[in-house]
């Protein structure tokens, strides 16, 4: 794991990811990836252009997600499209593609079936059940 459970090294890579890339300089491949992200969600800027996002705590319970967890959902999901893991994700993803037309909504979409994937496994003790989570695809991919 590359961060471990350390959140503000975590959230420090993308402050520094998105610094480099708004001063062009010298990404590497995973600031790259981050920093292509980020660009996708001009919402989350100014947050990552100062140092309370380094401590800020996000709470659902007081209507606040988390921009760390949503744009890790986004690097995640491309990771897998990367591999093709769970086996048969690349062709759930064209599907949903098809049906909506951008990527990014795709990728959204996803994100529903990958944070209930991940919930019920977390809730159980267990390994995600990919077979489950490639359903729910196929569901949204209609």
């Amino acid at each position: 794991m590359l961060f471990g459970n350390d959140r503000t090294a975590l959230r420090r890579f993308y402050l520094e990811a998105w610094r480099k890339q708004r001063e062009n300089a010298a990404l590497e491949p995973l600031e790259r990836l981050v920093a292509e992200v980020v660009s996708e969600h001009p919402e989350y800027h100014a947050l990552l252009e100062g140092d309370e996002a380094l401590v800020q705590d996000y709470s659902p319970e007081m209507g606040q997600s988390n921009p760390f967890l949503h744009m890790g959902m986004h690097l995640a999901i491309r990771e897998q499209l990367g591999s093709d893991r769970p086996a048969g994700i690349v062709t759930a993803y064209r599907a949903l593609l098809l049906r909506l037309g951008d990527a990014h909504r795709v990728e959204h979409h996803m994100m529903e079936c990958l944070g209930q994937s991940l919930w019920e496994a977390q809730r159980a003790g267990r390994a995600p059940d990919e077979a489950a989570y490639l359903a729910c695809l196929q569901r949204h991919g209609g």
